[in-house]
């Protein structure tokens, strides 16, 4: 069994469960983030809902992971990979002053606060990984 099971198994059903929060509340208000911010509204509100159904998606994801740590690796590697690019995105419209510094929100609760135990997560599971990698196991 992978190190630290228990604690890997409850951090991704809480990603899993705040992923699908989330994009269920930006599927059905996806003005949110805009009135937050003071960015003017958006004419095509249906971008930000399908961006609210992708993150939605990615907690049935998360979810799997928690239910079978062992064999998560690439879908959490996935995840933490979209975690750190999209702040780069989000940096880039902040830096132009295209986006104001409110729309930090994003990153804060959707992606810094899962760096670090998703990282444990890789760091724990890699063995894992490369095992069923080498043995051809899907």
């Amino acid at each position: 069994m992978i190190k630290r099971r228990s604690f890997h198994r409850v951090v991704f059903c809480a990603a899993g469960v705040y992923n699908i929060a989330w994009g269920l509340y930006s599927v059905s208000d996806p003005q949110w983030l805009f009135r937050f911010s003071g960015l003017p509204l958006q004419n095509h509100p249906q971008i930000f809902a399908c961006l609210g159904m992708v993150v939605g998606l990615y907690g049935i994801i998360y979810l799997e992971v928690a239910r079978v740590p062992e064999r998560g690796w690439l879908l959490a590697a996935v995840g933490l990979l979209g975690k750190m690019l999209g702040p780069i995105g989000l940096a880039a419209l902040i830096w132009s002053g295209e986006w104001p510094p409110a729309t930090l929100i994003l990153c804060l609760t959707n992606d810094f606060i899962w760096w670090v135990p998703f990282s444990i997560y890789l760091y724990d599971a890699w063995p894992f990984f490369r095992r069923d990698f080498a043995a051809g196991v899907n």
